[in-house]
């Protein structure tokens, strides 16, 4: 017998502020994270603007020692897991670590470590290369710290999956307890992207907006004039763990998983497939998995990140599946506000999607305001939306056709 999947912990680490009801406070009153970027001086690229976790202290989780040997976006994953746990009011002891797991996606990893050690080689010497190059730059690592910080002795995962990896994270995470591997996993995406490699090679693809002038106008997904994404960093981690467990130790249940969904377009590196019958495929997959009907989807959490042709694919594929009910659904997408966090973005995106489904409001797509006629479903534009809720969906779509979908239900 197939076991339930209650999520009973949350946290983020965003643009829009790295404690919970801050960030959701924020998200649905309809504010941008998004500013001209600061850790480097972006005149010389065409996108100057992107979304910085700027209320992220390090030195709130790390001392001084371990904050030499850990990349950004394995600071995000290993604070973000503690403050989901937290959240959670999970004890990790020696009698229960075997069954407690971690699994954190990411898009790229370690790349600023990298960036910088190859600085280090050219000015000065190959043998003045961090020792710890390697275990700081390698994409497990914030799966791998957030387990040995926590004593997490179950499985241990690292899905990489360009910008579907946090929900891959979360849906392997959902299989391993709902078939009994793991009684909890603490589940997500972290990823640390700000730097002028990242910037200089997604800017010369033209995958991002040039509204520079007005940062926080420039993420408009499903807009007529939406003219690509912007980058952000930051996290967003679960704590899934096993209905009876659950309830067993009185933790409080913010909802459950129930479906989980995967596919690939085989189509292109970059480029979504143009009907996006991927997207169909991994949708209509989650749901025979949740065992619902399409018409049971309440709202959908887009993946939506404000390229011409993925808004448009994206649409599409909602409205190939759901038919004329994808006229009733609520729609938004939250990289308005956030920006587009990448292997993160997963991880952060069922964070919103819980709440959703806890307090009954759906956050807004903000910078709508030139509808397109080949985008026209109920976006919930600039405004937050009060509506009751029982079933989410929530997109994840990545270069080189990855697609993951996960269902969450009210608790």
């Amino acid at each position: 017998m197939q076991k339930r999947v209650a999520v009973t912990g949350i946290s983020v680490i965003s643009p829009l502020g790295s404690q919970i009801e801050t960030f959701w406070s924020r998200l649905i009153a309809g504010q941008s994270g998004i500013s001209r970027i600061e850790s480097f001086d972006p005149s010389g690229f065409t996108t100057q603007i992107a979304g910085m976790a700027t209320d992220f202290n390090p030195d709130n989780f790390f001392d001084s020692k371990e904050l030499r040997h850990m990349d950004r976006f394995v600071q995000f994953a290993v604070a973000a897991g503690k403050m989901a746990v937290d959240n959670a009011e999970l004890k990790i002891t020696e009698s229960n670590a075997h069954r407690v797991g971690v699994s954190i996606g990411t898009g790229i990893g370690g790349i600023q470590t990298t960036l910088d050690n190859h600085k280090t080689m050219l000015e000065r010497s190959p043998k003045r290369i961090s020792p710890f190059l390697i275990p700081m730059m390698i994409a497990n690592m914030g799966s791998a710290q957030l387990s040995i910080h926590l004593g997490a002795k179950g499985p241990n995962t690292t899905p990489v999956n360009a910008c579907a990896s946090g929900n891959n994270a979360i849906g392997d995470s959902f299989h391993m307890i709902r078939n009994g591997v793991a009684d909890v996993m603490i589940a997500g995406g972290a990823e640390s992207p700000l730097n002028e490699l990242a910037f200089g090679g997604f800017c010369n693809m033209k995958a991002m907006s040039t509204l520079n002038d007005n940062p926080q106008q420039a993420s408009r997904p499903f807009d007529m004039n939406r003219d690509g994404f912007v980058m952000s960093e930051g996290a967003g981690v679960l704590v899934l763990e096993e209905w009876e467990h659950a309830r067993s130790r009185g933790a409080t249940i913010l909802a459950e998983v129930i479906g989980y969904g995967q596919s690939a377009d085989a189509y292109h590196m970059t480029a979504p497939d143009p009907l996006g019958m991927g997207a169909v495929r991994a949708m209509n997959a989650a749901l025979q998995d949740a065992r619902i009907t399409p018409e049971e989807v309440d709202y959908i959490n887009a993946h939506a990140t404000g390229t011409p042709l993925g808004d448009k694919s994206e649409t599409q594929a909602i409205k190939h599946l759901f038919g004329s009910h994808a006229y009733k659904l609520k729609v938004s997408a939250t990289k308005s506000a956030t920006g587009h966090l990448f292997g993160a973005a997963g991880g952060l995106e069922a964070v919103i999607s819980v709440k959703a489904l806890m307090d009954g409001i759906l956050p807004p797509t903000i910078n709508y305001e030139t509808p397109d006629p080949v985008c026209d479903l109920d976006y919930i534009p600039n405004e937050a939306r009060d509506c009751d809720i029982q079933t989410v969906l929530s997109n994840g779509f990545g270069f080189g056709g990855h697609n993951a979908v996960i269902v969450f239900r009210k608790a």
